[in-house]
């Protein structure tokens, strides 16, 4: 029985009618509130700065493609961040709350871009100013934006485990046989984290005592089907991620993604774990695949939201439970999911 109730999922509630400061319920007790979005141009509207503020998020957490660049001119990367730094919600988020992140293919340099970019380093110089790291931090030296946070409260603790899944990403595979972009590797065939970056993940996650471990993924990880980037395109890189969950015993791990310019819930259940995974995609925050008609998704739970909106999870440690929200422009929240983990 306890088992069974731990896989309980509410029903997914489409609500257009919820108040601007409606994110958060009232009715329940939340401990922490952690934001997250990604697919944010500065050209265009950035529309949802003020209902982020009013979620009022212990930490805001960007999921790639934070500006499009698609560039080596460092100048020019530059001047985007400090355009973003500059966008008055924007900048009142981050004089409230603490801002972590990663980045993905637009703000790295080169679209679709893995280990061959040749601007890297640089890059990641920007990366880190446009994330006001120390210049002493260790960080600084580190190839690759990968990190950890830990978050200890006196109900809780919250690991958060950012990813880099550009730096060390091996070459990907064209599909010339189907409408698809992208076919799988081989199995065995190729890397999105590089092994330095496996053997600390795996470090992270078999040493954490936190009750909720956050794994942040600038790409989706559970939706595989769709011909673009995805953890899937490296099969055995799918399976040893799922093995390493698995065998650490971590708590309550959540993957959260971006990079697809629509929002959903996938979710899985996995062998000698007595939750379920779970991926929650939230992209974009400033513009969105609004010519979707569909595509596959064997994991996808309710519907896919394909207009601007931001991520948001409220957890309750004493329940030991995470209210996920898709929220959209006057704080709407467009769908949303409950975990008891």
């Amino acid at each position: 029985m306890k088992k069974t109730l731990s896989y309980l999922i509410a029903v997914l509630i489409l609500s257009c009618s919820a108040p601007k400061h409606g994110v958060v319920d009232s009715a329940h007790e939340v401990d922490f509130t952690l934001a997250f979005g990604s697919c944010n141009k500065t050209e265009l509207p950035n529309l949802l700065w003020d209902d982020i503020v009013d979620s009022k998020p212990n930490v805001w957490i960007w999921g790639g493609d934070n500006i499009y660049a698609d560039t080596d001119d460092m100048s020019l990367l530059r001047a985007m961040y400090d355009a973003q730094q500059a966008v008055p919600g924007y900048s009142k988020l981050v004089n409230v709350t603490e801002v972590l992140g990663t980045w993905d293919d637009h703000d790295y340099g080169l679209n679709d871009g893995g280990l061959e970019y040749t601007s890297k380093d640089k890059s990641q110089q920007e990366f880190w100013n446009f994330m006001r790291v120390p210049m002493q931090s260790p960080l600084r030296t580190q190839k690759g934006v990968f990190r950890t946070k830990d978050f200890n409260m006196d109900q809780g603790s919250i690991k958060i485990i950012i990813l880099d899944t550009r730096y060390f990403r091996t070459p990907l595979t064209p599909d010339h046989e189907t409408k698809k972009r992208i076919k799988p590797n081989e199995y065995g065939i190729g890397t999105i984290l590089g092994e330095g970056q496996w053997v600390w993940l795996e470090n992270e996650l078999l040493h954490s005592k936190a009750d909720f471990n956050i794994i942040v993924s600038s790409i989706q990880f559970l939706s595989r089907e769709h011909g673009f980037e995805t953890w899937g395109n490296f099969p055995h890189e799918v399976d040893r991620l799922e093995q390493t969950i698995v065998k650490s015993k971590a708590k309550g791990v959540v993957l959260l993604s971006g990079d697809r310019h629509i929002s959903e819930f996938s979710r899985k259940s996995l062998d000698g774990m007595e939750y379920p995974l779970i991926d929650f995609t939230s992209s974009g925050l400033t513009h969105t695949y609004r010519g979707f008609t569909g595509e596959p998704n064997p994991y996808r739970v309710g519907k896919v939201i394909f207009t601007e909106s931001f991520g948001l999870l409220n957890f309750n440690f004493k329940a030991k439970k995470i209210d996920f929200q898709i929220v959209g422009d006057g704080g709407v929240v467009l769908e949303k999911m409950e975990q008891v983990f």
